[in-house]
């Protein structure tokens, strides 16, 4: 089997390490990929979707998986599809539960899934009386794709009203903040849930947990995420079964019902609030860095598992009694702005250890850190502690000019700092 990853970051990268564990995988290739994975596959400079299907018919590629948001929300799944081909991840319809916020929180009201009160509009005269019937900390949205980073926290009434306003006018993110959403702030703990999709049947896959702030405690700015780990013990069996039952369910009726059904990768950004899960957010692709740490807990056939549930012929899952946690190291100056390439050196890598390489570029077969989230540090093991540390006895054995990343990644499991 031939297959196709469309994405060039440490998600991919994870995909594709996953993948050439299978036996029946002869072929990976990368659209575009990044300096590292040209060590397991071919990389593609090829942009256009119709060129990447036509790419696919001509070289057998029996499957392709789409990575990132971008590509499924301008209709690559819709291309590939009209050519006959498999393709693993939701229509252009269906990836408007992640390529429209105001979308996204009509539907959950349509299909009466528990999420924060909130407003979506245009009008900043609308959003002001709604921000002035609100408490506490609220937040505001931009309505389109920002890479994970469209999301203001404003501590007063007056703070919201002026992040609404800069979104509005296109000084903060531009088109995708002509829109915005408004919603009351929940107090609680994130998670995130995963669940492969055929369009009518999904099966769960181990709920992770991501770090989005730089720095230690759960502080300093957002960032697309420092760290993930999985399962995570704060989703107990119970918690479980409510969200498959009470929110997973219900979105695969509901697109259904819509003539858009979900197939792919539902990722449910949940707020457990009292033991009561809410929705903060769909995504319609893996996370990152939350794929780096599912990839290695999928057992079985992975390449047979993301065929299947393309061709809307989902079976159940195997899944591995490990745990698994990344860690996330960063350029200098992520994520205020770019950084200078630095030359990457890896020392010994601990057992149960292994790097998923993300934003690096190759030079005379040396792999350079080129800026942004560099790479994940991976640590796979029968116990969360242990699986800690092993990715930061990994962390410590990378070296590169600026490296930052946190040291308490699973410190809400955990309860302490390496």
């Amino acid at each position: 089997m031939n297959i196709l990853i469309i994405g060039g970051g440490g998600r991919e990268y994870a995909i594709g390490l996953r993948l050439r564990e299978d036996k029946n995988v002869l072929n990976l290739y990368f659209a575009p990929g990044n300096g590292a994975t040209k060590a397991f596959g071919k990389n593609l400079d090829l942009k256009d979707f119709n060129e990447l299907a036509l790419f696919a018919k001509n070289n057998d590629v029996a499957l392709t998986v789409v990575g990132a948001e971008e590509p499924l929300t301008k209709g690559i799944v819709d291309i590939f599809k009209a050519q006959g081909l498999a393709i693993f991840g939701p229509s252009a319809a269906a990836a408007k539960l992640e390529g429209s916020k105001a979308y996204m929180k009509d539907f959950l009201a349509r299909n009466h899934i528990k999420t924060a009160k909130f407003l979506s509009s245009d009008d900043l005269s609308e959003i002001s009386k709604f921000i002035d019937t609100l408490n506490g900390r609220i937040v505001v949205k931009a309505d389109g794709l920002c890479a994970g980073k469209g999301v203001i926290i404003a501590n007063s009434k007056d703070e919201a009203k002026k992040a609404a306003a800069d979104m509005l006018s296109g000084e903060s993110f531009g088109e995708a903040g002509k829109r915005v959403v408004v919603e009351e702030f929940l107090d609680g703990y994130e998670l995130s849930f995963f669940a492969i999709c055929d369009g009518e049947n999904f099966v769960s896959l181990p709920v992770a947990q991501d770090h989005k702030k730089l720095l230690d405690g759960d502080l300093g700015p957002n960032t697309g995420g420092m760290g993930a780990y999985a399962p995570s013990p704060l989703a107990d069996a119970a918690l479980i079964k409510r969200v498959e039952s009470e929110i997973v369910a219900p979105t695969l009726k509901g697109m259904k019902q819509q003539g858009a059904p979900f197939c792919g990768v539902l990722f449910v950004g949940l707020m457990i609030v009292g033991g009561e899960p809410y929705v903060l957010e769909y995504n319609v692709r893996f996370g990152d860095p939350e794929c780096e740490v599912l990839m290695p807990l999928i057992d079985g056939n992975l390449s047979e598992i993301l065929y299947n549930a393309a061709v809307g012929k989902l079976s159940s899952i195997s899944l591995k009694e490990r745990f698994a946690v990344g860690v996330v190291i960063a350029s200098e100056r992520y994520p205020y702005g770019s950084s200078q390439p630095a030359l990457i050196e890896v020392g010994e890598i601990p057992a149960g250890a292994h790097i998923c390489y993300a934003g690096v570029s190759e030079r005379e077969r040396q792999i350079y850190a080129s800026g942004g989230r560099v790479l994940v540090s991976v640590g796979v093991a029968q116990s969360l502690k242990q699986a800690r540390d092993a990715a930061y006895a990994l962390c410590e054995n990378i070296k590169f000019s600026g490296a930052q990343y946190r040291r308490d990644i699973a410190h809400q499991a955990l309860r302490d700092k390496i």
